[in-house]
């Protein structure tokens, strides 16, 4: 990404007066694995309580891990990796929304899969006025 695109785009990752701000207010608390940094204020006396993260690619809510949301959101105090368990074997890792891309689901039916529907099984029965009364 060139310079101009860092200094007048928000959308494609952090801007130079983010990376100015942390420099000056932030403190690195940690990273995720998308490659997400998280920032808190260096002095919760003078600035308070403020988190905030840098994306890694696109800016995307939907990037961000569950764990690292509640502590964006001051669900706790501690860094993720210290205080929550480690993941079940039986847990998927979390992903970013798919929708508009190749990976989105796409049901049995749908334009993106062919368009093509199973066909009626006959058991629907339409609602009609006249048999209620």
């Amino acid at each position: 990404m060139g310079i101009l695109a860092k200094i007048f785009t928000w959308w494609n990752g952090a801007t130079i007066g983010t990376h100015w701000y942390n420099a000056r207010k932030g403190k690195f608390v940690g990273e995720d694995i998308f490659g997400n940094k998280y920032y808190a204020t260096k002095n919760l006396a003078k600035d308070g309580d403020r988190r905030w993260v840098i994306y890694s690619g696109s800016n995307d809510a939907s990037r961000v891990p569950p764990e690292w949301h509640g502590w964006l959101h001051k669900s706790y105090d501690e860094v993720p990796e210290s205080h929550l368990p480690q993941p079940r074997i039986w847990e998927k890792r979390p992903t970013g929304n798919l929708t508009g891309t190749a990976r989105a689901y796409r049901p049995a039916g749908a334009l993106e899969s062919g368009g093509i529907r199973a066909a009626a099984t006959g058991d629907y029965e339409p609602w009609n006025p006249a048999d209620t009364e």
